[in-house]
């Protein structure tokens, strides 16, 4: 029996008011956060929007959110992703 990935990567959205303006993955929100800020993004929350999934589960779900936003905004991403997937 093969070893089970470690499931301690969650997705999670930056908002700007009620806008949604970057989609993520991460195993750590407040690192990450603090990272976004010394990055210079503008943005007022952080929110987790998962359960703990492996690494690769994140990356799916991450693309599939900005599937989803891009859908509803015309094809685009939220102001701070530049690829589709993140």
């Amino acid at each position: 029996m093969g070893k089970s990935k470690k499931r301690d990567f969650f997705t999670y959205n930056l908002y700007k008011d009620k806008k949604i303006v970057y989609i993520g993955k991460t195993k750590d929100l407040e690192t990450t956060e603090q990272r976004h800020k010394d990055d210079g993004k503008k943005f007022i929350s952080i929110k987790k929007t998962s359960n703990k999934m492996t690494n690769d589960g994140a990356e799916k779900k991450e693309g599939d959110n900005l599937k989803i936003y891009r859908k509803s905004h015309g094809g685009d991403n939220p102001k701070y992703n530049k690829t589709d997937d993140g």
